[in-house]
């Protein structure tokens, strides 16, 4: 039997061929990978199939090949484009009612598809734990949206595994936008009159959807035109008035006199008196249980930190579904583990460097030093030499590594950040370094608790953040490797990846720094961009998360003895910290990390 003959090779045929068949092209390149399925021009994604080809697996990949090929047939990504939001959230949803449809339309027309696209939810609502949840906040609205829209446009019953999810919003969704799905499911075979009525779906849902792409680039052409023209008029009055000074800016954000006042009055609130009491709601940075102390002084303020959670990586994950995390995150970067592992035993040898020990030479006393005892039989006049080992100054160390956890990290970056830190860590603890594996991201999209508990107050203006964090801890500083290696599969877990603020998030990492015992700490931070919360930008400055980062970062590279530094994956992340590196390629990850390793263990790269 040769290989094209395996029934693993006669599968890949198959699904290829049912792929082109059902979405109606028949130049098409398929690729099996082990990245997750999609369309790209003329190039399909399908899932890896395993030797063995088990029986789950199988219809899961099915599933999967039907939902591309289905989009490949109903989808028109130019109109598609056009008609998606601005808005993050509001996006990630629109997407999620467009692939509903598709997969509504290939499912009333075809039993065998109705049955892998079943298959396909099944197993992915498993990965994501939608079968055990018990909140809202456990279940992306977005998720709950495809879900409940394809059980209404296709007519077939979820699997077990998504029923709890789509029970927990359908109430919500039902009653805020019932009318909206209804007059969806008139126009399936319409693109451009569904994405109509999508629209309005989602402005129902309250998703802070300024429309279009094109209409919400207008709308920030707008909103930073009338900073600017604010920003000229204060430099005007100011050149006026020469006795008044230093009066606090103020950002452009609501239109109306009541925001603007508000607005003012948050920015000159006074934080120095460190006695005053607060309420959950508007709570400033000395107010709060985390040592923020020693932190800047801001304005930056957190309506509620009752949802906060501070979460080690195994109490998210069971022990097996862990273990299968880890072993996919193994598959997925097999091919670039060995470049990633030549770097760093490159960095290994350099940190072992500084570390080796060097001679005194022409010593009075000591270890007799042979190399010289010619010299001595040639002169006998000459006195013996001796040699004495000393240690090179090479201080107590500890590494963390913060990693953005965000939902534009998933897919390739969010692996090769997992697996490059896996192998810093264990490189770094062969040179005795300590190593810390950090993550941040949001409990829930668009503000879980914390947004609702706004809501019920009242909806104060200018409530500060809005959103539940998730900090979590892959490894600590003092745990083995071996005992930690498994947790960072957990980064590959669907649902984990949500928002990012970045802000806070270093201010934790740095808290845990500060409490370590090592002489010289570094902090490395990996992330692709600047930190977007939507619930929290959509009531307040659109600057709010990023001034407030940029306010921190000054803070720690300025006053501050952890030493920062950051990398950017498709982001330029140089206009935030002074010491840092932008790549455009996640495979540079491993080799950039490295690098810039080995650039602050360098004698000329310590801070004096």
């Amino acid at each position: 039997m040769t290989s094209v003959d395996t029934p693993v090779e006669n599968f890949k045929r198959a699904t290829a061929l049912a792929i082109k068949a059902i979405g109606h092209k028949a130049e098409l390149e398929v690729g099996f990978t082990v990245e997750p399925s999609g369309v790209s021009g003329n190039r399909v994604r399908v899932p890896l199939p395993s030797a063995g080809l088990p029986h789950a697996e199988v219809a899961f990949i099915r599933g999967a090949a039907d939902a591309v090929a289905l989009r490949l047939r109903y989808h028109d990504p130019k109109l598609h484009a056009k008609e998606s939001p601005a808005s993050a959230v509001a996006r990630s949803a629109f997407e999620a009612l467009e692939q509903a449809r598709c997969d509504s339309l290939g499912a009333r027309q075809m039993d065998g598809v109705a049955t892998n696209i079943k298959a396909l939810l099944d197993e992915k609502c498993k990965q994501q734990g939608f079968d055990r949840a018990g909140t809202k906040a456990e279940v992306p609205l977005t998720e709950a949206l495809r879900l409940l829209a394809y059980e209404k446009f296709s007519g077939r019953a979820l699997p077990i595994s998504a029923q709890r999810a789509a029970e927990l919003w359908r109430g919500f969704i039902e009653e805020r936008a019932g009318i909206h799905f209804g007059q969806l499911h008139e126009y399936l075979h319409d693109q451009k009159a569904y994405a109509a009525e999508a629209h309005k779906l989602l402005q129902a849902l309250d998703m802070d959807m300024p429309g279009k792409r094109d209409e919400g680039e207008r709308r920030e052409e707008e909103k930073n035109g009338a900073a600017d023209a604010e920003q000229d008029e204060k430099q005007t009055a100011s050149a006026e008035s020469e006795g008044e000074s230093g009066a606090p800016e103020t950002s452009a954000g609501d239109a109306g006199s009541e925001g603007t006042e508000a607005e003012e009055s948050f920015a000159k609130s006074d934080l120095s008196d460190a006695g005053d009491t607060a309420s959950d709601h508007g709570r400033n940075w000395r107010d709060e249980a985390w040592d923020f102390e020693s932190g800047p002084r801001t304005t930056y303020r957190i309506f509620s930190i009752k949802h906060d959670e501070i979460v080690e990586a195994g109490d998210l994950c069971q022990g097996e579904e862990l273990a299968r995390l880890r072993l996919m995150l193994d598959q997925q970067v097999r091919h670039v583990q060995g470049v990633i592992v030549r770097l760093a035993n490159r960095l290994q040898r350099k940190l072992m460097a500084q570390q080796t020990r060097s001679w005194e030479f022409d010593l009075e006393e000591g270890l007799l030093d042979t190399a010289r005892l010619a010299r001595v039989v040639a002169s006998p006049s000459h006195s013996l030499s001796f040699k004495r080992e000393k240690a090179m100054d090479f201080r107590d160390t500890t590494v963390t590594l913060l990693l953005d956890n965000s939902g534009s990290m998933r897919g390739r970056p969010i692996t090769l950040a997992a697996m490059s830190a896996d192998i810093l860590a264990r490189t770094l603890e062969r040179c005795g370094v300590k190593t810390e594996i950090l993550g941040f991201t949001t409990r829930a999209w668009k503000g879980g608790q914390s947004r609702e508990e706004w809501v019920k107050a009242g909806k104060p203006a200018l409530p500060g953040r809005l959103n539940d964090l998730r900090h979590v801890i892959y490894k600590a500083a003092d745990e083995p490797w071996r005992r930690a290696r498994r947790n960072l599969g957990l980064m590959l877990r669907e649902g984990l990846l949500k928002e990012n603020i970045d802000g806070e998030a270093l201010l934790w990492a740095h808290a845990r720094l500060l409490a370590r015992p090592e002489q010289r700490r570094i902090l490395m931070v990996i992330s692709d961009g600047a930190p977007v919360d939507d619930s929290t930008l959509s009531v307040n400055p659109g600057n709010y998360l990023e001034a407030h980062l940029r306010a921190v970062i000054d803070w720690i590279e300025n006053y501050s003895d952890v030493e920062l530094t950051a990398i950017g994956i498709g982001h330029d992340v140089t206009r935030y910290y002074r010491r840092a590196v932008t790549i455009t390629d996640s495979e540079q990850l491993g080799g950039v990390m490295m690098e810039q390793l080995a650039g602050l263990f360098e004698k000329d790269g310590r801070r004096a």
